[in-house]
Parts: C-alpha cells; sequence; structure tokens
C-alpha cells in the first residue's frame, strides 16, 4: 500500500489527493444538482472495503461511471463532512480505474462501520483549497 492509499476507516474530513481500492455497493444515476457556481452532474455510490464504507460523490465527467459490484482504485478523490459522517469525492482531476475483482471484497462481506466525521467546524472544497464553514 503507497502512503497516499488509505483504508476507508482511516478517512477524515480535509483530506486531498486520497486514493482508495474499493468495492460498489450502491450506485445511482448521474443527476443535475444546483451549486452556488451554477448547475453540476454528479451521481452518488456508496463503496467500502475490508474496514468499511462510505458514501463516494462523483462529479461532471466521473458522472455515472460505477456500477454496483464494480471492483475500482480511486485517485486524486477529496473528502468533506455532512451530517457527521465522512464523504468521499472524485471530480475532474480524479481517476476512476478497474482492478481486479478478488482484490477487494465482496458486497456482502464490507463491514457496515462508516467513518465518523470530528466535532470540529466543517470542510469544505474552493477555489483556494479547504475552508473552514463554520455552523452558524
Amino acid at each position: 500500500m503507497s502512503s497516499e492509499e488509505r483504508k476507508i476507516a482511516d478517512l477524515r474530513e480535509g483530506l486531498d489527493g486520497v486514493t482508495v481500492r474499493v468495492r460498489v455497493i450502491e450506485a445511482s444515476d448521474p443527476k443535475v444538482i444546483q451549486t452556488r457556481k451554477g448547475p453540476r452532474v454528479i451521481s452518488e455510490a456508496i463503496v467500502g472495503d475490508d474496514s468499511g464504507k462510505i458514501k463516494l460523490t462523483l462529479w461532471g465527467k466521473q458522472a455515472g461511471q460505477l456500477q454496483s459490484g464494480d471492483a475500482v482504485e480511486v485517485r486524486g478523490a477529496w473528502t468533506t463532512s455532512y451530517r457527521g459522517e465522512v464523504q468521499l469525492n472524485v471530480g475532474s482531476k480524479g481517476e476512476i480505474t478497474s482492478i481486479p475483482d478478488d482484490e477487494v471484497p465482496k458486497p456482502e462481506d464490507v463491514p457496515d462501520s462508516v467513518p465518523k466525521a470530528s466535532e470540529r467546524p466543517q470542510f469544505r472544497r474552493g477555489a483556494g483549497g479547504f475552508r473552514s464553514r463554520r455552523p452558524f
């Protein structure tokens, strides 16, 4: 495992350049959402490894690339938190590649544990990198 490759259980909000090797447990179809920068295409998936599972949001050209059951390596991802849980994101600078099926557990063998966010202020990714978002 390289220094940037991580297990799901080790993910915390505010990380950038994350690499994980995961099984896709569930995958949604692409949809358009409204953001501060206008409409964006996203899709969402639940992915996991032998340490736990996490919600993965795929932005832009990455949206819709995953199917349930896929074994993939996600590179160049970043983490955020929402409602107390860490989430993984991959966009235009990220990469998703297929890996051999036997390198990640089957969906039924992925533990139900989800990385929890810290009680610190949430982080969001912006043009200048990560910025703290204080709750109101």
